[in-house]
This record gives structure tokens, sequence and C-alpha cells, in this order.
């Protein structure tokens, strides 16, 4: 279905008002009249785009305000923006291939930070062999920070297990997690604390919470200036540095929509009845409903949720999305309609 503007709490089809919760706009930015104020005055001062190298002979400040407002935020010795999380990753991975590590990916791990060569972290369900032999070598552990299909942060305490002849570098995807998680919404980063990882590497998508098209890498110091070197990073326009300069500026808002985020979520675990079914959790703005024709029963309630085929040959994903700029009236509809969930026959139009 197409619509004709940002779909927000609200959107109109055929000319019907439907609630929406679907999309990545977790902390309800994008139509933000205040945060698309201030968006306005850094392109008035930056431009609508800025095509040239990062590593041309003008620099712009613009760049070195907003990706210390990401170091901060995320508590990295550095950070780095790129055009889009998907050149975040893929930075990483080229630049970590050419240090002869062999990489490892956790289950469910996001397009932007795959390896073809890449050997899976788990074999049925234990711990890969390759990964506990006494040999020592580079090995590079790849994750999203919270994987689809579920509503928390990974455990990594099963890295406990690897030998210490193995020297871990850990690339954690935080694009569904920063600026819901951690301190001020600084994601997982910074509470990564195993002492077998000897280095950990961020990226992530600025396009969700935060609400501004680009990508992030963060990590030690050392790590993002090599990144600044690479040859896909030096051939590659930066992220529009308008956008850039908004991060820093909008500090403020993204608190008060954080805070007014964690209110629904609080509100909507009071209300939400404990069902296997539902994959919840109350510091999370995702909801997973296990109901195969819950879709269809939200749209029969003019109701939008997320509903797509996530990877081929799955079933189509259900996804909930819970953002700061839905009202109570809006989440009681939601939670009427998962609250009479008991049976599959049981689904019906309220």
């Amino acid at each position: 279905m197409k619509v004709t503007q940002f779909p927000d709490r609200i959107l109109k089809i055929d000319g019907e008002k439907y609630l929406y919760f679907g999309g990545t706009a977790y902390l309800g930015l994008p139509p933000n009249k205040k945060f698309q104020k201030i968006l306005l005055k850094n392109i008035q001062r930056w431009g609508t785009a800025y095509g040239s190298s990062r590593n041309a002979n003008i620099q712009l400040t613009a760049y070195d305000k907003g990706e210390h407002f990401l170091a901060q935020l995320i508590q990295a010795e550095a950070a780095v923006t790129v055009s889009s999380g998907m050149l975040a990753g893929q930075l990483v991975i080229d630049s970590l291939k050419k240090e002869k590590n062999v990489f490892y990916h956790f289950p469910e791990t996001h397009t932007a930070i795959k390896y073809a060569d890449s050997n899976p972290f788990y074999i049925n369900d234990c711990i890969n062999p390759q990964l506990l032999n006494e040999k020592t070598e580079k090995i590079c552990i790849l994750t999203d920070a919270v994987p689809s299909n579920t509503v928390q942060a990974i455990d990594l305490s099963v890295v406990a297990q690897i030998p210490k002849q193995k020297e871990i570098t850990l690339v954690i995807d935080e694009s569904h997690s920063l600026g819901i998680l951690g301190d001020n919404g600084g994601g997982v980063f910074s509470k990564i604390d195993h002492p077998n990882i000897k280095q950990k590497i961020m990226v992530s998508s600025l396009g969700k919470a935060m609400g501004l098209s680009g990508g992030v890498i963060a990590g030690n110091k050392d790590f993002v200036e090599n990144i600044k070197k690479n040859d896909i990073f030096v051939s590659s326009a930066g992220m529009n540095p308008a956008f850039v300069s908004t991060l820093a500026d909008a500090e403020k808002l993204y608190t008060k929509q954080q805070k007014k985020l964690k209110k629904n979520l609080v509100y909507l675990s009071s209300k939400l009845l404990p069902n296997n079914n539902i994959l919840f959790k109350e510091n999370y703005p995702v909801i997973y409903p296990q109901i195969e024709s819950i879709n269809a029963v939200f749209t029969s309630n003019k109701i939008i949720i997320t509903n797509f085929k996530y990877a081929s040959g799955t079933k189509n994903l259900n996804r909930i999305i819970i953002t700061a700029n839905h009202k109570k009236k809006d989440l009681d509809k939601i939670i009427q309609i998962l609250n009479q969930y008991q049976h599959k026959d049981e689904l019906t139009t309220l």
C-alpha cells in the first residue's frame, strides 16, 4: 500500500485513517516540528548535500561537532559518520578482513555486517568447535545488538568459553538499539565488558531512532582513523553535513523523546497481559506477536503494523513498533486486541 505523507502515528489510506504501528522511527523525530526546525537551520547553513570526499582539502566543521556528540553518546573513544548504516558495516568488514581475521557470526546477523567467508558461531545450538580449539589466531565476531525477532540485547557471556589464545574483535550492529537502550540512548556498546574481547566496534544506521539518514562507526581512535584511510571511505561522499550537525543540536530533543517513549512502554507493560505468544519487554519498543492471523485482525480494526517477508524462504514478519508519538488511546487499542487473544480461533474484530 502506498501513502502520500510520512506515516506517523496516523496515516491515511484511500481516504480512511489508520493507526500506524510500523516503521523504525522509535523516537518519532522525522515529523517532529522542533526537529525539522533544527534540521532546516542546518540545511540553510550547510546546504542540501555535499558530494566531496571527507579527505579533500576542504574540511567541514559540521562533522567534528556531530561525531564528537556521537562518540560521547556511545561512550567510545571516537566515531565517524558515513552515508548509511549499510556502508558503515561494509567498511568495517572490509577493514577487518585485511587483518587476516577469521570471522564468526551470530544467528540472524543483519546483512550490513555479513561476510561471505564468515562461519556460524553456533552449530546445532552448540558453540562452533573451531572457536574452542587451542589455535592462536585473530577472530572477529559479528552480531546485532538486538537480533531480529527478539526484544532484548544479546547475551555475550558465551565468549568466555573461547580460549585466551584467540584475539577477539567484536563487531556489533546497534541500528535498533542506538537511541533506545543504554545510558541516554547510547546503546549497549559501553556495557560490553568481557575480558576475552580485545577490541569492540559499533556500527549503526542513524535513520532509525536518531531520525536522520546516515550511519556511524565507533570504537577506539586507531581503528576509526584507519577507517578514514580506507579506499571506500576516501572515494565516498560523507553523510549530509546538515544531518550530522543536527545530531548534536538536537541533543535535548532526543532526551525529551526518549522520556516520552519510556513512558509509553511503562504504560504498555502495566496493561498488557503476559502471553507466551507475544514477545515484549518494557524497555524495548517492539512487540512480536507470534499469532499467524494477527495482521488481518489489526487491519480490520484500522491498525497497520509492520508486515513483510524479512528474508527469502521465511514467513511474513509481524512487528508492532511503539514510538514516542503514540498516545495512550492508541496503545489502548493495541492492548485491547492483544489481551483478548487466547487461541487463534478466538481472534475477532473488536
